[in-house]
């Protein structure tokens, strides 16, 4: 009975986040479609401010995911000034890097233009400065919406932040083809509607912050604020890190894929586009689970064995059904991208030799929230470190047989990540986690 109470829990916090992260990604479908009209350098201009904005994704988790697992923890534990205090730490992470990423960005924006798009941008360069000139600034808008998503996803409400994306995906429907097209303002016009959508989502979650019962209830805090800053930041950065080094490592793995062929690198970066579905899952059981464990902590109930099962065949559903539609939906997929001929083909057999890497993918992630909700973040940092260099090392050992071999190295290398993080449950089954430090249960 307590196992299925376990699994209802992770689902019905997992499903919102899903439609949450989705919705993240719907976003820049959704000036994509827009800027087509405008041609090639238009297109170019958007993806790669698309990109940049993952990275900078990165730093936002910092606040966001930091102050999910603490106040989840002070929630727990019913310790009214701990939420006031993880709120508080939230909210000075994000006074202290938002404001210095937008402007330090925001002056840099046509040198990281360049970066990204190369020496011969061409007209696509000018195109990606004055989007980066509307979207870096209003990166500190991105910031502020993931703390009041890291807030209420910490006092169990992962509704609400799917609600504020659909809302903020809503408004940039309408307005990037008024602005895009309607007052020709281009590429520029989509990230204003971006920034407008978000800033509008952003209102709308801090109104509801301060209605919330369980914020409006929080208790004095008898410490300075810069303690709660450290103790998000102590919670915050491992997460973070994880999420820089795993993205990092999937834009390594292109290059070693260029060696193989052009048509193959086309088909890899559709084959990885097409798998965002399948991946947006496996991070949603990873929030649910590390919110419901941090809680569970809080409270003083160690569970995190009985968590981490129900975590795994959740997961491994999860990534068998991925697997399987992706090998059978692979020629309608490429197609659905416009793609053919060596493309096509190469994508179809890349999309079903997927199948075993999701698997252990969707196990690995959904695993790794119970670990962040325990404090063992840092610990799984150095796994995925570990494992995305050997996926590298079996990538160029494996490139000789084409796209088989990199999938193959890439369930190598997660095969063992998962061995790891199994061995690290077992050496940290019988302790406690308390403040994000690990100390022996009583």
């Amino acid at each position: 009975m307590e196992a299925t109470a376990h699994r209802r829990r992770l689902v019905s916090l997992a499903f919102p986040v899903y439609g949450e992260l989705m919705a993240g990604v719907a976003a820049g479908i959704i000036n994509t479609l827009w800027v087509t009209r405008l041609g090639g350098d238009a297109v170019a201009a958007v993806a790669v401010a698309t990109n940049v904005e993952n990275v900078l994704l990165g730093i936002a988790l910092m606040a966001g995911s930091g102050t999910t697992v603490l106040l989840a923890r002070a929630r727990g534990a019913g310790e009214q000034g701990a939420v006031r205090a993880a709120v508080r730490g939230g909210w000075a992470l994000w006074a202290l890097l938002a404001p210095a990423v937008a402007i330090g960005a925001f002056l840099g924006r046509e040198p990281i233009a360049r970066l990204v798009l190369g020496a011969d941008a061409g007209g696509a360069l000018p195109l990606a400065v004055g989007y980066f000139s509307i979207a870096l600034p209003g990166i500190a808008v991105f910031f502020a919406t993931n703390v009041v998503d890291g807030i209420l996803k910490g006092t169990g409400d992962t509704r609400t932040p799917m609600r504020l994306a659909l809302l903020s995906n809503g408004l940039i429907l309408v307005l990037d083809p008024l602005l895009i097209l309607g007052c020709g303002l281009g590429v520029r016009g989509a990230a204003l509607a971006t920034v407008a959508g978000r800033s509008v989502a952003l209102a709308r979650g801090l109104l509801v912050l301060r209605r919330t019962p369980a914020l409006r209830a929080a208790g004095p805090v008898p410490h300075a604020w810069t303690t709660d800053l450290r103790r998000t930041v102590r919670t915050g950065l491992p997460l973070s890190a994880d999420f820089v080094t795993r993205m990092g490592g999937a834009l390594a793995v292109v290059a070693v894929v260029a060696r193989i062929g052009v048509a193959e690198v086309a088909a890899y970066g559709i084959a990885t586009k097409a798998m965002y579905g399948a991946t947006m899952a496996f991070y949603s059981v990873r929030q649910a689970a590390a919110i419901h464990t941090a809680r569970l902590l809080g409270a003083g109930r160690d569970e995190r064995g009985a968590v981490g099962r129900e975590v795994l065949r959740v997961a491994a559903v999860l990534g068998a059904g991925a697997g399987l539609v992706l090998f059978a939906a692979a020629p309608w997929i490429m197609a659905a991208f416009g793609a053919h001929g060596a493309v096509a083909t190469a994508g179809v057999l890349q999309l079903r030799c997927l199948g075993p890497y999701l698997m252990l993918l969707a196990c690995f992630i959904g695993w790794g929230g119970v670990v962040e909700g325990g404090g063992g973040s840092p610990r799984l940092v150095r796994i995925t470190g570990c494992g995305v260099a050997l996926q590298l090392v079996l990538a160029h050992a494996l490139s000789g047989l084409g796209l088989p071999g990199i999938c193959l190295a890439m369930a190598l290398a997660m095969g063992v990540q998962c061995a790891a993080l199994a061995r690290l449950h077992r050496r940290t089954g019988a302790q406690r986690v308390v403040d994000g430090s690990p100390a022996r249960a009583g």
